[in-house]
């Protein structure tokens, strides 16, 4: 009998230890909580100054600091142990005292009664000894969904200890297009009805992780354009998956219009249009994307996209040879077609003065360790740094160790006069390169993204380093961001979207064709023309813009080409070319194309270029250059006083054709071929002439070649107005 009732009184009592409810540690059971209601946000608490007196770290990711903040400031007067329910943390948090941000806890939920516990057990941090968050899971992770169809998230913690945890109800959850899908505060995905890939990224304590839905259309795709190499077989797989028939391939002159002005930034001749629209070679599209891929256009155009990103300013007039030394050196690295590795290399590691090396002007406006390492890390490896300076990434995995090691990488660069007005020698002074840490105040050496820090001799120059580290095959962000920008300077929308922002909670629409168009590059030895003649050959390139009755919602799969505003360079000289009008930048030789100018000082000086979005060139982000359109862009365009002059000038195109003896539709023929690269429809046409007649009807001699000019002025200035002019299409 007393062995029996030892063995009950055993049995109870580990009954009773299971019941036990788990005692709660600050960072693993707190923190979520007040991340989960946005106290620790940076529109609230989290902050650099704090709201109202009270500070947190950005989204808890500096706990120890948040214990601090709670439990010990203020004199301890945010919290009330001896009656938890009246501490001020809780009192404010349910809206009980007026709080600027609201009701944020419910009384009846478990995060309340979490924190009630928490103060009532003493407030602990919890002990070195207790297990830390290693990851987090979603289920499912992958799933292929209908249209407005819904899913239940579930969440998993993991810990050092082997446990895990249920923390579906506290992680934090975001679309990465909100156009596709929302999500619930407690992980209910609901989509909307367009078709295609959606993620949602899933945040708590600190990490992050994925959910990634495919959403079909179901239409069946049977007719498919031919294959001409792997985008088209991983554009179509794609397709298929989704259930989303491609649009057909588009038709010679809107090919022509579409690549000239995409690779060259300039509208085709009537000659060229004739010539190209005349042939009868079966490969003369090749053709023709391999002439205007080896013509300097194409090196001035791409010169205009890598100036502005590599921050090619003229910020006083002294810089004036040294920016035209940048953007002559880029151009003609693109004519040679320069290895893109070693163009990076090249602008990383530059050292001496303008002269000898131009890429030096890029240290000229990235004066810091911090601001190059940022520059980078956006520009050569899609990753933005900036977020990690002060805290833990929200979006990533950079800690802040991970930016001052990355930062180091720059931490020797040094300068002196060069001599020249306003001009420095850049070098890299001898000895360990290291950055300081500013929250533990500890020295970091250079360390390579994701990497282990490196050990370098003091005469060493750690930005060659960097370099060979980004220009090695296994680099998982070089080759994939230069792909991803060119890709989205092509198709008006990169694989992953901003170009610039590739982090595992923004995947690519298309991860295969991704990693296909890396590896093929790399392969090639870093060749971007024989990737822009890859692109532009593809038949997914050369879809048609116009939907079919199922991909007119396609924002994602390519399913057809995506039209986009000429930018403000390119608009710029096809308005010019149209009117006939020869442009007229100071410093520049009279004629010059808006896109073979060298830096951004024309901008303010050139209104049309301002108003329709040319870059600063202040920043390494493609988000400087707006294409959306505007108020100001259209009463631009419609009724500009210097476009005005330029319609009704004497000896203009307007002028010229009213006195051109010719027969009136074969003018109108030659500007629909100037403007659209095509011939205008017989309803176009009758337009036209009708418009002509009704302006000249009962008019004669002079007041009839008035009359006459006046109504190809017209006819000029309603085609520089139509979307089909202003797009690309």
């Amino acid at each position: 009998m007393r062995v029996s009732f030892l063995f009950c009184l055993w049995i109870t009592s580990l009954s009773y230890a299971a019941e036990a409810p788990r005692r709660l540690n600050f960072a693993n059971d707190i923190v979520p909580i007040l991340t989960k209601g946005g106290c620790n946000s940076g529109g609230c608490h989290g902050k650099a100054s704090g709201q109202n007196g009270f500070k947190l770290s950005l989204l808890g990711f500096e706990p120890q600091e948040d214990y601090e903040h709670i439990v010990k400031e203020a004199r301890g007067r945010r919290l009330f142990p001896a009656s938890p329910e009246q501490s001020l943390l809780l009192t404010k948090g349910t809206a009980q005292l007026p709080h600027g941000g609201g009701k944020k806890l419910d009384p009846k939920s478990e995060d309340y009664q979490d924190l009630v516990r928490w103060i009532r057990e003493g407030m602990p941090y919890g002990k070195d000894t207790d297990p830390k968050m290693t990851h987090i899971h979603v289920e499912p992770a992958v799933l292929t969904m209908p249209l407005k169809g819904s899913q239940q998230l579930k969440v998993t913690a993991h810990y050092t200890d082997g446990s895990t945890r249920d923390v579906t109800k506290r992680a934090l959850y975001e679309p990465n297009e909100k156009a596709m899908a929302e999500a619930s505060e407690s992980g209910k995905v609901t989509l909307f009805d367009l078709p295609g890939d959606v993620a949602v990224m899933v945040r708590y304590q600190g990490k992050v992780t994925t959910f990634r839905a495919t959403i079909p259309l179901g239409a069946p795709v049977e007719q498919t354009p031919p294959v001409r190499n792997f985008i088209d077989e991983l554009v179509i797989a794609k397709l298929k998956v989704i259930g989303m028939p491609p649009s057909e391939i588009c038709d010679d002159a809107t090919f022509l219009r579409r690549v000239t002005l995409d690779v060259t930034g300039r509208l085709p001749t009537p000659e060229e249009m004739k010539d190209f629209l005349a042939s009868k070679d079966t490969n003369k599209r090749a053709l023709r994307v391999a002439e205007l891929v080896d013509s300097p256009e194409y090196a001035e155009y791409f010169a205009n996209k890598w100036s502005a990103l590599l921050r090619n300013q003229r910020t006083q007039p002294s810089y004036a040879r040294g920016s035209y030394l940048f953007w002559s050196w880029i151009r003609d690295s693109l004519a040679d077609n320069k290895p893109f590795d070693q163009i990076a290399r090249e602008v990383v590691t530059a050292s001496g003065s303008l002269d000898q090396h131009p890429p030096v002007a890029w240290y000229r406006q990235v004066k810091e360790p911090k601001q190059q390492m940022e520059d980078v890390a956006q520009l050569f490896l899609g990753t933005r740094m900036q977020c990690a300076q002060c805290h833990h990434h929200p979006f990533e995995k950079w800690s802040q160790q991970d930016y001052y090691g990355f930062a180091a990488f720059f931490a020797n660069v040094s300068r002196k006069a060069s001599g020249a007005k306003d001009e420095d020698l850049v070098f890299n002074k001898r000895g360990l390169a290291q950055m300081m840490n500013i929250r533990t105040k500890q020295p970091v050496s250079p360390t390579s993204l994701g990497g282990e820090a490196l050990k370098l001799r003091p005469e060493q120059d750690p930005r060659q380093t960097l370099a060979d580290w980004m220009s090695r095959e296994d680099n998982p962000f070089f080759a994939h961001t230069l792909v991803n920008r060119y890709w989205k300077h092509f198709f008006n929308r990169g694989l992953v979207e901003p170009e610039d922002d590739m982090r595992e909670t923004n995947p690519p629409v298309n991860p295969e064709l991704l990693n296909a168009l890396a590896t093929e590059f790399v392969k090639s030895g870093y060749d971007l023309k024989r990737l822009v003649r890859t692109i532009t050959n593809s038949s997914t390139y050369q879809l048609s813009a116009q939907p079919n009755q199922w991909n007119a919602k396609d924002r994602q799969s390519f399913s057809r080409y995506y039209p986009k505003r000429l930018n403000a360079e390119v608009l710029y000289d096809a308005v010019n070319n149209l009117l006939e009008t020869e442009s007229k930048f100071a410093g520049q030789a009279p004629g010059t194309r808006a896109v073979a100018l060298p830096d951004n000082s024309y901008n303010q000086s050139t209104y049309f270029l301002n108003v329709f979005g040319r870059p600063d060139s202040s920043s390494a982000c493609e988000c400087e250059r707006t294409q959306e359109a505007s108020l100001a862009q259209s009463l631009h365009l419609l009724n500009a006083a210097d476009i005005q002059t330029q319609l009704a000038r004497q000896d203009g195109r307007a002028d010229r054709m009213a006195k051109d003896m010719r027969p009136d539709d074969d003018k109108i023929t030659d500007v629909y071929h100037l403007a659209l690269s095509r011939d205008p429809t017989p309803k176009e046409l009758h337009l036209a002439q009708e418009h002509l007649t009704k302006k000249i009807i009962g008019k004669k001699d002079l007041e009839l070649m008035t009359s006459r000019k006046e109504a190809f002025e017209d006819i000029l200035w309603a085609l520089m107005n139509t979307k089909e002019f202003l797009f690309n299409h």
